[in-house]
C-alpha cells in the first residue's frame, strides 16, 4: 500500500491518503468511522488497523491525484534519525571515514517538507547547499535491542528523502543537525510505501537529478551497513519508537565532490528517487 498527505480541497492542512489506483487516492479518514488522519496515527494503530484501512480501501474509486498540493510523507514522527557516511563512494567523495560505527544525527521537524514544495534560504548563510537522495525507513514497533536478524520486521515502510545539506556549514562545526535542517532542508515523499511491497531494502536503484542532470545512481546494496543492521545499532542505545524516520545515507555523486561543483542554486530544480518508491522533486530559491 502506498500512504501520502495531501491538502484536499475541503482542508486547509494535509490529510492522509491511501493510494486506491493509479493517480487516484482516498482520504483514509473517509473510510470508516474514527479512522485516522495521519500516518503516525496509523502507524501506532498497529497491524490491525492497517489491515481495516486496506480492506476499506479496497472498493474506493478514490479521487484523482494530480493538482493536490503534497505535504511531506512523514509529517510528525517521534524523532528523524540521519545516518551519514553509509556509502563508501560518499565517504571517500567528501574526504571523510566511515569510522566502525555509524555516523549519526538527529534531523529538526522544522526541516520537514514535501514533493514539489520549495525550499529557500539566505544567501548570506550559504551558496554551498548540496542535495543527498536517501532511502528513508519508517519504524513500526517500538524496536529495542533488536538484531539484525529480525530488525526489518520493525519497519512498518519505506519513503525517499532529499537530505539538503549546507556544506560550508557542515565542514565548520562538528555537528552535523544544523547544517541539514534549515527550513524544508528534510523534503520526504511524496509516499511511504509499506514494507510488504519491498522485497529487499538492499536492492532498490537510487538516483537524483540536478536542474536535468543525472548527478547520482547507484543501488542500496552499496551501503556500507544494510537497513537491517543500522536499527539493530541504533536500538542497542535507545528504543526506536513507531513512525520513528531514519535516513540511511546517501550514495556517490554529491555536488561539493564534482569538479567543477554543483550546488543547488536559485529556482534549481532536484528530484530524487528510489524505483519502486517514488520520486521527490524540490524547488529551489535563495534569498538575498
Amino acid at each position: 500500500m502506498r500512504f501520502a498527505h495531501v491538502v484536499l480541497p475541503e482542508t486547509d492542512d494535509p490529510q492522509l491518503v491511501v493510494v486506491v489506483a493509479p493517480g487516484h487516492v482516498a482520504p483514509v479518514a473517509s473510510l470508516f468511522d474514527a479512522a485516522p488522519r495521519t500516518l503516525q496515527a496509523l502507524i501506532e494503530g498497529g497491524d490491525e488497523l492497517l489491515s481495516r484501512v486496506r480492506d476499506a480501501a479496497r472498493d474506493v474509486d478514490g479521487i484523482p491525484l494530480d493538482g493536490l498540493t503534497f505535504g511531506p510523507a512523514v509529517n510528525e514522527p517521534p524523532i528523524v534519525l540521519a545516518v551519514g557516511l553509509n556509502y563508501a563512494a560518499h565517504s571517500s567523495e567528501l574526504g571523510l571515514k566511515a569510522d566502525t560505527a555509524p555516523t549519526v544525527f538527529v534531523l529538526w521537524p522544522n526541516s520537514l517538507s514535501g514533493h514539489e514544495a520549495t525550499t529557500s534560504w539566505p544567501r548570506t548563510l550559504s551558496e554551498s547547499v548540496d542535495y543527498e537522495s536517501e532511502l528513508g525507513v519508517v519504524i513500526s514497533t517500538p524496536a529495542k535491542d533488536v538484531t539484525a536478524d529480525n530488525a526489518l520486521e520493525h519497519v512498518w515502510g519505506y519513503t525517499v528523502v532529499n537530505d539538503i545539506t549546507a556544506r560550508d556549514i557542515q565542514f565548520s562545526e562538528a555537528q552535523w543537525s544544523r547544517c541539514k535542517s534549515f527550513d524544508g532542508f528534510t523534503p520526504n515523499g511524496p509516499f511511504v510505501v509499506t514494507a510488504d511491497e519491498i522485497a529487499d531494502p538492499q536492492d532498490l536503484h537510487i538516483w537524483a537529478v540536478v536542474d536535468g542532470q543525472t548527478v547520482q545512481d547507484a543501488s542500496t546494496g552499496q551501503m556500507i551497513r544494510s537497513v537491517a543492521t543500522l536499527i539493530a545499532h541504533l536500538s542497542q542505545s535507545a528504543t526506536l519508537l513507531p513512525g520513528t524516520l531514519i535516513s540511511t545515507g546517501s550514495p556517490g555523486g554529491a555536488g561539493y565532490s564534482r569538479d567543477p561543483q554543483i550546488f543547488l542554486r536559485d529556482r534549481s530544480v532536484v528530484t530524487v528517487g528510489i524505483d519502486g518508491i517514488g520520486e521527490l522533486t524540490t524547488h529551489c530559491r535563495i534569498l538575498d
